[in-house]
C-alpha cells in the first residue's frame, strides 16, 4: 500500500475554550484567523487563559492529516523540526506511540507551541508560537528522506519559508511522489498570493481550501473557486463547512456531504478531512466516497476537543469504513 510522507510546523496544541470572544478583543485577535506571534505575546494569551484550564495535545495541520492516515493503517513518516525540551520529547513520543517514522530535526530554541481560543460556535482562532518549527529550512531537506513514499503531504503554514516549501517540493516531484496541500489560513494565502499560485502550478496535484483560502487564492465564491483550482492541479477539493465539501478531477465535478454531529471544537476538521480523502484515494476509492471519508473523520474530530478523534469516534469511523 502506499505511505505518506508529511511535512510541517511541529507544534504543540494547546486548547482552550473561551466563555466568550471578549479575550479575543482585547487581544487584537481577529475571530477564526492565524497569527504569528513572538513568546511575550505568547505568554501573555496564555496568561490571560490559564483560569480556563487548557488542554495540551500534539498537532500542526500536516502532522494532523499524518495522525489520522496512521489511524486508518497507512505508513507514514513526518518531517519537522522541534526544541530539545519536554514539549520537543513530547510531540516525537507522540508520533511514534502512533506508528508515524519521526524524521525530526532538533533545536536549541523552545518547541513550537499553538494556542488555539475556542468560541462557543467552536471557531477557533490561533496564536502561534513557531519556535523551533519554523528554524526547519531546506538545508534540512533531503533526497533520501522521500525514498520508498508515494505522497508527500504538505501544510500551507510553512509558506513563509518560500525555500523551504520549494526544495521540499521539487524534491518531492523528483522522487515521483504525488504531492498534496492543504492551503492554510486565509490570511496566510492572502500574504502569500503571488508564490502559493506559482507552486501549484508548478508542483501539486491535489489541493484542500476551505470556503475563505479558496476565495482568498482566487477572488471566487466556491464554484468558481473550484474550477479555478482544478484548471491547475489534478483534483481540486473547496470544503464549504455545514454544506459538505465540493471536488473536480478530469473536468467532471462531485459533491461530499457530512455526517451529523455535535461540533464542540472544529480544530484539525480541515486536517482530518485530508487524512480520509487520501485514504480514500490511496484505496482507489471514487471521489465521491473520497469526499465521504473526508467527512467521516471531519465530523468526528470536531466532536472533541482538540484535532484528535476519540477511541470511540474511531470505533465508529472503522465500522462505517
Amino acid at each position: 500500500m502506499d505511505k505518506v510522507l508529511g511535512m510541517g510546523n511541529a507544534l504543540i496544541d494547546i486548547m482552550t475554550k473561551l466563555e466568550n470572544d471578549s479575550i479575543l478583543s482585547e487581544l487584537s485577535l481577529p475571530k477564526g484567523s492565524m497569527q504569528l506571534v513572538d513568546t511575550s505575546f505568547s505568554n501573555k494569551v496564555m496568561d490571560k487563559t490559564k483560569h480556563l484550564n487548557p488542554i495540551l495535545t500534539s498537532g500542526g495541520s500536516a502532522a494532523n492529516t499524518i495522525h489520522g492516515l496512521a489511524k486508518l493503517g497507512i505508513k507514514t513518516g513526518f518531517i519537522g523540526k522541534v526544541g530539545n525540551d519536554k514539549m520537543g520529547d513530547f510531540f516525537k513520543a507522540d508520533l511514534e506511540q502512533s506508528n508515524i517514522s519521526p524524521l525530526l530535526l532538533q533545536s536549541q530554541t523552545p518547541s513550537g507551541q499553538a494556542i488555539a481560543l475556542v468560541s462557543h460556535d467552536s471557531e477557533r482562532t490561533f496564536a502561534t508560537y513557531l519556535g523551533a518549527a519554523v528554524e526547519l529550512s531546506g538545508d534540512d531537506i533531503f533526497p533520501d528522506a522521500f525514498n520508498d513514499y508515494n505522497y508527500f503531504h504538505i501544510e500551507g503554514y510553512l509558506v513563509q519559508n518560500h525555500q523551504l516549501i520549494e526544495k521540499a517540493l521539487k524534491t518531492a516531484k523528483d522522487k515521483g511522489l504525488k504531492i498534496s496541500l492543504d492551503l492554510a489560513s486565509y490570511n496566510v494565502v492572502e500574504d502569500n498570493l503571488e508564490f502559493l499560485k506559482r507552486v501549484v502550478a508548478e508542483y501539486v496535484d491535489i489541493v484542500f481550501a476551505n470556503e475563505e483560502e479558496a476565495k482568498a487564492f482566487t477572488g471566487k465564491e466556491p464554484e468558481g473557486a473550484l474550477n479555478d483550482l482544478a484548471n491547475i492541479c489534478e483534483i481540486a477539493v473547496v470544503k464549504i463547512g455545514k454544506a459538505g465539501s465540493l471536488i473536480k478531477t478530469g473536468g467532471k465535478s462531485y459533491k461530499a456531504g457530512i455526517i451529523n454531529v455535535k461540533s464542540i471544537d472544529t480544530t484539525g476538521a480541515g486536517d482530518l478531512y485530508a487524512a480520509g480523502f487520501l485514504y480514500g484515494l490511496i484505496n482507489g476509492k471514487t471521489m465521491e466516497t473520497c469526499g465521504k471519508l473526508g467527512s467521516l473523520l471531519s465530523g468526528k474530530v470536531i466532536e472533541n476537543l482538540g484535532a484528535k478523534i476519540s477511541n470511540d469516534g474511531w470505533s465508529f469511523i472503522e465500522s462505517q469504513i
